[in-house]
């Protein structure tokens, strides 16, 4: 026998190994620190290393258990930092469907069932941010990869061939990851410019059109304009509506960052809040942020695929017994992967399982629970809340300063029980939380709020 195909049973008896290791992890979850107390020992790293020979399951398994023991526990309740990550269980078990099954479904010919799986997730997202007809988009690894592509795709769409004049505006708050793309798509660092913002964190449409003037008249051309549906720091969202009229005056691409935000337009308040994200030319969200799915998979929406396939589209002669597929796209024409796993059923499955209006419900609580965290703070009387939160992260700091506030902070990461992180808006060292994980609910909020709460000057800490 192959020494790699151990055969059904063993595939069978691994799986039951596993899924018996997973219950008590999820169960345990409920009650659990965000943060593991010691630091990864080099014992465990040195007992990591692989060899020639084979190990048994029990001890493989096991040294899987101890390393992921370090570190945040991202899937659990209690972690309120950076945007947490869901870890929806039923996607995961789509992924062990979609990597057992093992089908090329990057191009519609060699997978058709499951490229249609996928595209009736996209559809639906289109129809969810109240695109076009001839809207679509990719599945891809997360908001970077998509927010790559979609600058590929303005970049050819808007410049053409030469683009050596074009230029992106953003905020100071726009997520780093459009700096990144600009620089692999060939954009200098000199050509992003930075729009100035509001005192409530949102880019000032005026400030926008001012820039954009003075680049015109040096020369320049308005290639992107990008908004965020929810910043990183602190979750505001940009006047979408007035930026979309602003770029398409001036004929650019309005792109929006709804990574973290964009799954709240499920819901009747948070889509009166992404008001104008509908004038976008394309949108990148996060279903491993909003729709609570595994790390590892993001989208991207545009208002007309042809300016994707246009920008990616190349073949070869050794693709010529592809027939095509009428109405199924090739994803190999909307974005740069050849070779990418079926993402489809990671959210297809969940979807159809628990039913939409499932993560609607839930997407709702996550903002009523930040605004349960918003009231609370600001109730006390030490703590200053400058910003009332657009969706589910609150900022905060001691009114007494930078050194309050970074000492509290620190109390509290100590702990271990929470996990929040800080971040620094206007020279001032401020502490987030956000509350996105669909595990977490009023009891831990409480909990959370009452750990801060106590650490109050007139509390005797």
């Amino acid at each position: 026998m192959n020494p790699i195909e151990a055969g059904e049973q063993h595939f069978v008896e691994l799986a039951e190994d596993v899924m018996g290791r997973l219950g008590p992890f999820l169960e345990q979850l409920a009650e659990g620190d965000a943060q593991h107390p010691d630091p990864l020992g080099p014992d465990l790293v040195e007992s990591l290393q692989l060899g020639e020979r084979p190990s048994g399951r029990s001890m493989v398994l096991d040294l899987v258990e101890r390393a992921a023991r370090y570190g945040f526990e991202t899937a659990g309740p209690r972690y309120f930092g950076y945007i947490p990550a869901g870890g929806l269980p039923s996607s995961a078990v789509a992924s062990l469907l979609t990597q057992v099954l093992n089908r090329y479904a990057t191009v519609a010919d060699m997978a058709p069932g499951l490229v249609a799986i996928e595209e009736s997730v996209l559809s639906w997202l289109c129809r969810e941010f109240c695109l076009p007809e001839g809207s679509g988009g990719l599945l891809t690894t997360g908001g970077s990869n998509a927010t790559l592509t979609a600058m590929v795709a303005a970049r050819d769409a808007v410049m053409g061939d030469d683009h050596g004049n074009g230029v992106i505006y953003v905020s100071r708050h726009t997520h780093l990851c459009v700096a990144k793309s600009a620089h692999v798509a060939g954009i200098s660092a000199a050509r992003v410019r930075q729009v100035a913002v509001d005192d409530r964190l949102k880019m000032i449409p005026g400030d926008l059109d001012a820039q954009i003037e003075r680049d015109r008249d040096a020369g320049f051309r308005p290639m992107m304009v990008v908004g965020t549906g929810g910043t990183t720091d602190s979750g505001t969202i940009d006047p979408l509506d007035q930026l979309a009229t602003t770029a398409r005056r001036h004929n650019a691409w309005f792109h929006v960052d709804a990574a973290y935000g964009g799954a709240f337009q499920l819901t009747e308040s948070g889509r009166e809040r992404l008001r104008g994200i509908e004038e976008a030319d394309s949108i990148t969200l996060d279903p491993h942020k909003g729709l609570f799915m595994p790390y590892g998979i993001g989208a991207l929406l545009v208002k007309n695929t042809s300016t994707l396939s246009a920008a990616h589209h190349i073949s070869g002669p050794y693709l010529q017994d592809l027939e095509g597929m009428n109405g199924l796209p090739d994803y190999s024409e909307r974005g740069n992967e050849l070779t990418r796993e079926h993402r489809g059923l990671r959210m297809w499955l969940p979807l159809r399982l628990h039913g939409v209006a499932a993560f609607r419900e839930v997407l709702d609580e996550r903002l009523r629970l930040a605004q349960h965290v918003y009231e609370t703070l600001r109730a006390e009387h030490w703590l200053e809340l400058p910003w009332k939160p657009d969706l589910s992260t609150v900022v905060f700091a001691c009114r007494a300063g930078d050194e309050s506030t970074r000492k509290m902070f620190q109390k509290i990461r100590d702990d271990r029980r929470f996990l929040l992180t800080s971040t620094a808006i206007g020279g001032r060292f401020y502490i987030r939380v956000c509350v996105l994980s669909f595990r977490t609910g009023r009891t831990h909020v409480n909990e959370l709020l009452h750990s801060i709460v106590r650490l109050g000057p007139d509390r005797g800490h």
